[in-house]
């Protein structure tokens, strides 16, 4: 039981990931005139980088925000699976919610990367 309960962790972390990494490539790929232009007026690539991970660091906030209420409106009626577990246990949540944030972050940066490459020139021709 303890290795199924395990499984499907990892298997949410992994879609956790995939799923932030998808949703900041495509508003990357949206804002992708846009951020040619801040390049081409001078913008440096740290300040592009920087806000694309402020948008991810946004939306990773919102989430795991979400996933912890959710996480301790539920445990009322999973308390009988926690086995040696208080249902609100601080420390699990806390450990869970850096996690998933960290995942995400990095999930986060990929795309943020790959906007400080955008080729200014590229950018405004784009569509």
């Amino acid at each position: 039981m303890e290795a199924l309960l395990g499984l499907f962790a990892a298997l949410a972390l992994t879609l956790a990931s995939i799923g932030i990494y998808g949703v900041i490539a495509l508003l990357v790929s949206r804002r992708r005139q846009e951020i040619g232009i801040r390049i081409a007026l001078g913008a440096q690539r740290a300040a592009v980088l920087k806000l694309v991970l402020r948008q991810g660091a946004v939306i990773v906030a919102v989430g795991v925000a979400a996933g912890v209420a959710g996480a301790a409106a539920l445990t009322r009626y999973l308390a009988a699976m926690l086995y040696d577990l208080n249902a609100l246990d601080v420390t699990t949540f806390t450990v869970v919610a850096v996690v998933f944030a960290a995942v995400a972050m990095t999930a986060a940066y990929l795309p943020a990367r790959r906007a400080t490459a955008i080729d200014p020139l590229a950018a405004l021709r784009y569509e």
